[in-house]
């Protein structure tokens, strides 16, 4: 989620695109009936951790790493059949700085939503293969996983090369072995944005009868918000390569931009998949706090992260409907204002339907996992 570059970007763009009184916005309520409501944190927070004990083969280096022994946190979910399977970023080398370590993405599954069980090696890594040059050296973070049409699963992740992040693809069909596609937005405009910071792509999906949420093309292409600073959307035609929306003026088209006096002030950045729902397209993100005075909301801590709720039209995925005032699930306990970003996370990024729950998995700090269940 967090590097030291990344702020030098967060502060640029917020200097560039900060929008605190779009007239475009004014017919905008603040509120919707389709917001997901009662979010609770259980008493077994965290639900992971780093663990020492997990040792693996790294293949660049080849050397035993152990690849959890830093901190574990920002992960994706699903649920299939009678489990919830949880993709978390785990970091391996805890004396490194902020953004120095390699990342990998793990697997766990859970019958109730709270006790994980892990595999003892990632399954998604830094390796000699046709992605080295975007994950070398930082690794691949912070999934988002849904299922596809033909039964198969996407993940979208950022490729770190301690240069430039970039939002990656991968597809699996039994979620362990996975194939990268690479940088999504490497064809797209003749390669103008396959060099520029891109992360956190949250694809638009369609919650089934049995949990699932399948990814769902509206008016004949798939889309995804995407980004962070400034947000933006894309569609495709395959959930694998992306062609950002542009405005007219070939900047790239912001759905959610910043909010003067807000959770979101400073930045906002896409969470879970987004929801296809009879009233438009419920996308929860992730808004920061300003750490200006002038800027922040007094609710929360400057540069604290919480997760917030808007509404898009479903024929138009460009069209805000509705968008939250105020957070839903905040920074609170002691875990997620201490560790690696102690300015207070819960970043969210999984979001599944199960035993007739809610149940969204954050980040917290850059440290742990946590969790929050609506009934």
């Amino acid at each position: 989620m967090m590097y030291s570059s990344r702020f030098f970007l967060a502060a640029l763009l917020s200097v560039l695109f900060f929008q605190c009184s779009d007239s475009s916005f004014d017919t905008i309520v603040a509120e919707s009936t389709a917001f997901l409501t009662g979010f609770e944190k259980p008493p077994q927070n965290p639900i992971m951790t780093a663990d020492s004990s997990f040792v693996f083969l790294d293949p660049i280096a080849d050397t035993l790493v152990r690849w959890r022994k830093a901190d574990v946190f920002n992960p994706g979910a699903i649920a299939q059949g009678d489990s919830i399977y949880l993709f978390f970023r785990a970091e391996d080398n805890p004396r490194a700085h902020l953004g120095g370590r390699i990342s990998r993405i793990g697997l766990a599954a859970s019958a109730d939503g709270i006790n994980f069980v892990s595999r003892p090696t990632p399954v998604l890594y830094p390796d000699n293969d046709n992605n080295i040059e975007f994950e070398r050296g930082g690794g691949c973070e912070d999934p988002r996983v849904i299922h596809t049409p033909d039964g198969g699963y996407l993940m979208l992740y950022t490729g770190w090369n301690q240069k430039v992040a970039r939002l990656c693809s991968a597809t699996s069909k039994n979620l362990t072995d996975w194939e990268k596609h690479g940088p999504v937005f490497q064809d797209a405009y003749a390669g103008r944005f396959h060099d520029i910071w891109s992360k956190s792509g949250s694809v638009v999906g369609k919650l089934m009868d049995d949990g699932r949420i399948v990814a769902t093309k509206i008016n004949g292409k798939y889309w995804m918000y995407w980004g962070d600073a400034v947000v933006g959307l894309a569609h495709s035609d395959n959930l694998v390569d992306w062609t950002p929306v542009l405005n007219e003026d070939e900047t790239l088209f912001d759905p959610i931009p910043p909010r003067r006096g807000l959770f979101d002030s400073s930045l906002s950045e896409p969470g879970p998949p987004a929801l296809l729902t009879d009233e438009g397209i419920l996308l929860l993100y992730n808004g920061r706090n300003s750490p200006e005075d002038s800027l922040r909301s007094n609710a929360m801590g400057p540069g604290a992260y919480c997760g917030g709720q808007a509404l898009f039209s479903a024929e138009d995925p460009a069209k805000l409907l509705a968008r939250q005032d105020e957070p839903f699930v905040c920074p609170s306990l002691p875990h997620e204002m201490t560790g690696q970003y102690a300015s207070g996370t819960t970043f969210i990024q999984g979001l599944v339907r199960f035993q007739n729950k809610w149940f969204l998995y954050y980040g917290t700090a850059d440290s742990m996992v946590g969790l929050a269940v609506a009934e």
